[in-house]
């Protein structure tokens, strides 16, 4: 949904390759690479490490967006590096990359979820209410990605992990 809307915003479409749907969108002279795996989540880290050797790109230079269940619905968190959290996705990522050190914007869509049910809730849609919060918290996504992608991390840590 985040990188689609910013895909939307700058007149660009993903279309399939390797390992993912690709796109690019410029921002203030510089390209921004969006790529969304095609593998299964838990074998991310072969399309991410793909395409980070493809097009050249120094790990810390990207940013991993992601859902994540232990953040709860409505938080979105950027952080420069870190642990996991139990998220497949980013387990498969460290393995690839052998390193947890790259940035990663985290969309929280909660855990309102039965014991074994997290991948049918995780695929799942959202509810009523969610859906109406929902068009702000994209928006902040992607003014984040594009702030990240402009002045830094550091300064877009402090303007909107508030």
């Amino acid at each position: 949904m985040v990188l689609d809307e910013l895909a939307r915003l700058h007149g660009a479409a993903f279309g399939p390759d390797r390992h993912a749907w690709y796109t690019e969108v410029r921002v203030k002279g510089r390209v921004l690479h969006l790529i969304k795996p095609t593998t299964y989540m838990n074998l991310s880290g072969k399309a991410v490490k793909y395409w980070l050797q493809t097009l050249n790109i120094p790990m810390e230079n990207m940013l991993v967006v992601l859902d994540d269940v232990a953040l709860p619905f409505g938080a979105v968190r950027l952080r420069p590096k870190g642990g996991d959290a139990g998220h497949n996705g980013l387990k498969h990522i460290n393995l690839m990359l052998g390193s947890t050190g790259y940035p990663r914007l985290r969309f929280g869509i909660g855990d309102n979820y039965f014991k074994g049910q997290q991948v049918n809730y995780v695929l799942s849609g959202f509810d009523d209410d969610e859906l109406m919060e929902l068009p702000a918290l994209v928006k902040r996504s992607v003014d984040m990605i594009l702030s990240y992608a402009t002045i830094g991390i550091e300064l877009t840590m402090t303007q909107f992990n508030k």
